[in-house]
């Protein structure tokens, strides 16, 4: 395996995975399996889920589709119910469900706003809330997808990066409160990595005819990426950034942020433009 040394988890786990239709959440479902976890797969398309239950299923683990939509309140507190009586009692929760909202702020509006906190930072929230007791029972570990843009802010990403921003004050905070129930908390932090963002507009509809802006030299491959997320879950870090150039970003804003607030500007560097909305 490229970059990642091999590791298999210790125990059977049982984890369960918001957004886990596609990119990330998807590989992950698949890297857990092979690991020997079962897994619950959460989100709203269906059709994909069970694409994704049937691989994890010739693994020889178990897998639960469970339709979810983290922005209704309930749906979450029943998928978490279903996953406790089917699988057992989770103890790796990964809020992994979320979205890009783009633009300048002069062409977005406070529903703009309030639709990207909604999924991005509410719906954290409401999984976090609906599995926590599970976690207190296992002593399990909470894995929450933040962004490079929690620390690279750029021209036309502020409703993203406050969300990831909010994703990072969320982690910090609740490292320190859930360590008493034995709960590790660990944020990870993307580069560019293959998925379907891109595709998704302001108001959270896809456009798969999309290409991806971003060279694919640039992108890592999400299977790498979820070998590199499980060992830090299983390892119980604190924070993982993931992709080189991922770090590089960090890196450099935390060392030099002059230098990428002079490159910013004089290269016209910024977030990439959502696809068109589709009309109503």
């Amino acid at each position: 395996m490229t970059g990642v040394r091999a590791v298999t988890l210790a125990k059977r786990h049982i984890v369960f995975i918001t957004g886990a239709s596609s990119g990330i959440g998807a590989a992950l479902a698949n890297e857990f399996a092979r690991q020997g976890a079962d897994v619950a797969l959460a989100a709203r398309r269906t059709d994909r889920l069970e694409a994704l239950a049937a691989e994890v299923r010739a693994r020889g683990r178990r897998a639960l589709v469970l339709t979810c939509d983290v922005t209704r309140d309930g749906d979450l507190e029943r998928a978490v119910a279903r996953t406790r009586e089917e699988l057992g009692p989770f103890d790796i929760l990964v809020a992994n469900a979320g979205f890009g909202v783009r633009g300048p702020l002069e062409r977005l509006t406070l529903d703009d706003y309030r639709r990207q906190f909604e999924t991005n930072v509410f719906g954290v929230l409401r999984t976090i809330y609906a599995g926590l007791e599970d976690l207190k029972g296992t002593r399990g570990r909470l894995v929450l997808m933040g962004s490079v843009n929690a620390y690279l802010a750029l021209a036309g990403s502020s409703p993203y990066s406050m969300s990831k921003f909010a994703l990072k004050a969320l982690a910090d905070s609740l490292r320190h409160e859930l360590a008493r129930h034995g709960i590790s908390v660990t944020l990870i932090n993307p580069g560019l990595v293959e998925s379907e963002i891109h595709q998704v507009d302001n108001r959270g509809l896809r456009h798969p005819e999309v290409k991806s802006p971003a060279p694919a030299w640039l992108r890592a491959p999400a299977d790498r990426a979820a070998r590199q997320i499980v060992l830090a879950v299983r390892r119980r870090r604190a924070e993982r950034v993931v992709t080189v150039h991922g770090k590089l970003a960090v890196f450099l804003q935390r060392h030099a942020p002059w230098l990428v607030a002079g490159a910013a500007r004089t290269f016209s560097i910024s977030a990439r433009r959502p696809p068109a909305a589709k009309s109503a």
